[in-house]
């Protein structure tokens, strides 16, 4: 009986293992694995003092793990616990790959950017823009405004409303990919932002947390630590990004 017992137990842990995986929550040690990728990119990381790492266990998964790092007397530990958190529908994309449309996140460190918010106060201390309807962030490749903001009218063919009819640009941070410089064609508006529901979701490309989780990142962010993302693939972080 006992034996039996064991055996239920044992395929109860492997469905877990593999479900888990299957929703891109790696199988390992998130806080881990997140201290090898700094390490491994320590270089690119060598200005800032807070960093969200952002990585999946095979790069096509639409989910995976948000570790919240902060850098204090030169050491590097995680804040909070781990977060699920959603990506692009088809995954991250390679390093460089990353093309309007492909419904890919791009992989890469970058700055965090704007930060716009449906409220006029919101208990962080990063400067932000209260958004209007006016408010758009252009997604128009042949645009002169490509991958930028602009309030206002535009010429662009095609952009995104920063203000929605629900609450997923709530909050909303731009993802300083594709910035300096703009090339057009290689993907545009990668935002920080809220899920549809009370879970992730995956996106176009941007990365999706919850209320709770990201009122607690706005909260915990500083603009003189420098607010950064890396995110990609798992085994593309931990080999480091060039």
């Amino acid at each position: 009986m006992r034996y039996l017992l064991y055996i239920l137990l044992f395929q109860c842990l492997t469905v877990r293992l593999v479900t888990e995986s299957a929703f891109g929550q790696v199988t390992g040690n998130p806080e881990k694995i997140a201290l090898q990728i700094v390490k491994k990119n320590r270089v690119v990381l060598d200005s800032i003092s807070q960093l969200l790492v952002v990585f999946n266990e095979t790069p096509d998964q639409n989910s995976a793990v948000l570790v919240a790092m902060e850098k204090r007397n030169k050491k590097w530990r995680m804040i909070f616990a781990p977060k699920n958190v959603g990506v692009g529908h088809k995954g991250f994309a390679a390093p460089g790959a990353k093309r309007e449309g492909d419904q890919q996140s791009p992989t890469g460190f970058f700055r965090l950017g704007q930060l716009f918010c449906y409220d006029n106060a919101v208990n962080t201390s990063m400067p932000f823009i209260q958004t209007t309807s006016e408010d758009k962030w252009i997604d128009d490749p042949d645009s002169n405004d490509y991958n930028q903001h602009v309030r206002g009218a535009t010429r662009a063919k095609s952009f995104e409303n920063l203000k929605i009819g629900s609450d997923e640009y709530k909050y909303c941070m731009a993802i300083g990919y594709n910035i300096h410089p703009v090339v057009k064609g290689s993907g545009s508006a990668i935002f920080l932002h809220l899920s549809a529901g009370e879970k992730p979701n995956p996106s176009a490309g941007c990365v999706v947390v919850t209320l709770k989780d990201m009122e607690e990142l706005l909260k915990w962010m500083k603009p003189d630590f420098k607010p950064s993302i890396i995110m990609g693939n798992e085994q593309v972080l931990r080999s480091g990004l060039e």
